[in-house]
């Protein structure tokens, strides 16, 4: 999102001048037109623009208005009485707006509360993180969020520092090897300036990349 002053985004160093407006204007969708928008979680990168200011600044306003907003209630309740390792990133402005809209849905368990995108839930990052499982055209796309931030984080000991409980992303990181590998999954990357894309294989060091590229070669 836009609602930080510059010596906040100063600190992360954005990449580019695109916003999540900008480029679904260029897919031709409004903001209007979204009927969904799942919050894997409420760290301020990964939620920041479904909030916006209003027109004339002085509150804030759903950036999708028509859309139902998905989180699991583990993280809402995470990030509504957060600890103190996670309390910067979750940031009142991207959240009580969305609660007070009255657009906010809460799950409580993995299953599938849009047709054709089945929700899991993983806690080793941060807690009741969801992760988009997206069937389409016989193919499931996994939204990675921060379970796997990138490809470089792929091999099993390679986890992130921002990670609250590194042994339990180990675990879900496991769990969720298994089904990639035995479903050949395309894992769909969020914080991978690189990599789009990317499906794995089976190796005597575990799981590695077989192939990586953009998302529609695999579609």
């Amino acid at each position: 999102g836009d609602k930080q002053d510059e010596k906040f985004l100063r600190h992360y160093y954005l990449n580019g001048e695109a916003t999540l407006e900008a480029s679904l204007a260029k897919a031709g969708v409004k903001p209007e037109d979204i009927t969904d928008m799942v919050l894997t979680h409420m760290h301020f990168d990964h939620c920041g623009g479904s909030v916006k200011y209003t027109a004339d600044k002085s509150g804030f306003e759903l950036a999708f208005p028509n859309a139902t907003y998905w989180a699991s209630r583990q993280q809402y309740q995470w990030a509504t009485h957060p600890n103190r390792r996670e309390k910067a990133s979750f940031l009142k402005e991207n959240i009580l707006p969305i609660e007070e809209s009255g657009h906010l849905k809460l799950i409580e368990e993995e299953g599938e509360y849009i047709p054709g995108i089945e929700f899991k839930l993983y806690s080793g990052h941060t807690d009741g993180q969801v992760i988009p499982h997206i069937h389409v055209n016989g193919k499931t796309v996994v939204f990675m969020a921060d379970l796997m931030p990138s490809a470089a984080h792929i091999p099993m000991p390679w986890i992130m520092a921002y990670d609250t409980r590194p042994l339990i992303t180990l675990q879900d990181r496991e769990r969720f090897y298994k089904e990639a590998l035995e479903n050949n999954y395309i894992l769909f990357f969020e914080h991978d300036l690189y990599h789009e894309a990317a499906v794995l294989e089976d190796t005597p060091k575990g799981a590695r990349v077989k192939e990586a590229g953009k998302l529609e070669k695999f579609l």
